[in-house]
């Protein structure tokens, strides 16, 4: 299978591998939950157009998903949704635009859609008795020799000096072998932190860290808490102790917004780490299966446009 599939050429097309993957058994009304439908076919109905037979709403396969109400064809949007998720550090919007035929900011939007299609909205407890899990921070907004005198010259008046808090921060947790799941947080402290493990790190697990202070408290919470002092130019022990897992994580990461997105904004950051934590849990599939995925999690997520929300 390749990209010059029909389902990614031709909207009839689209639309019948959209219903086989999220109808294997028929229709289901996404208004009243019934299995029992007619379809509208001839005369003004539009393609796909079904009619429940219980609550006589009218709905197609693309209602309650991140597709819905959508002027872009569904053989485009299928296409866009295989293009980022084979893309192993992500595709700029710019680019994806050129190869749909769209415009920057209907590529834009359709981009974030599909990384709220990639969000996790059942995500239980990570590791467990007998797992290991890494946790670690990083700081995304470019190097500080890259900015612009004027950029220089505001963080100096704001802060009197320029320093990390003119990048914006990312924690961490990984799965030794398993899964990854980040955070765009405000700041890095010793609240944020435990914030962060309690919520999803089941405390039966082996916590491995660096020497940063905030993770010492809420490491007594766990089974045990390694830890590997980079401070001291330490970055691994005895084969068990190390935190390299997640830091080549962060590398995926980083090469993604510095070589391909170049830019993203506070307000949307998160998003670009669920598309990075997406692919990296869904690496042992190939890419038909990841965008499959992808396409499953579209259903029962809107994200409608807001103008107050900047581009990315």
């Amino acid at each position: 299978m390749d990209i010059t599939a029909p389902r990614f050429t031709n909207e009839i097309a689209a639309r019948e591998y959209l219903e086989g993957l999220h109808w294997p058994t028929g229709p289901f009304c996404p208004h009243c939950g019934s299995f029992g439908a007619t379809r509208l076919q001839g005369g003004h109905h539009r393609a796909g157009l079904i009619q429940c037979n219980d609550c006589r709403q009218q709905y197609t396969v693309t209602v309650g998903t991140v597709f819905e109400r959508s002027k872009v064809p569904l053989n485009k949007w299928l296409l866009a949704n295989h293009l980022l998720c084979s893309s192993k550090k992500g595709i700029s919007g710019h680019q994806m635009a050129r190869m749909l035929g769209v415009t920057y900011k209907t590529a834009w939007f359709m981009m974030h859609r599909i990384r709220e299609a990639m969000k996790d909205t059942h995500p239980g407890p990570m590791g467990g008795y007998g797992e290991t899990i890494e946790a670690d921070e990083t700081y995304v907004g470019g190097k500080i020799k890259n900015r612009s005198n004027k950029q220089r010259r505001y963080m100096v008046a704001q802060e009197g000096r320029v320093s990390l808090k003119s990048k914006e921060a990312v924690v961490s947790l990984v799965e030794r072998g398993g899964r990854v799941r980040s955070f765009h947080v405000a700041n890095v402290n010793g609240n944020t932190l435990r914030h962060v493990l309690v919520t999803n790190a089941d405390r039966g697990s082996w916590l491995m860290t660096d020497d940063h202070s905030g993770y010492k408290a809420v490491g007594t919470e766990y089974v045990g808490h390694g830890v590997v002092a980079h401070s001291k130019g330490e970055y691994g022990r005895a084969g068990v102790f190390h935190t390299n897992t997640i830091e080549g994580y962060f590398s995926i990461l980083k090469r993604g917004i510095i070589g391909v997105y170049h830019h993203v904004s506070k307000a949307h950051l998160q998003r670009y780490c669920t598309e990075f934590d997406f692919r990296y849990n869904t690496r042992k599939l190939n890419d038909f299966e990841r965008a499959e995925h992808s396409l499953l999690g579209a259903v029962g997520k809107r994200l409608t446009y807001r103008r107050t929300a900047s581009a990315a």
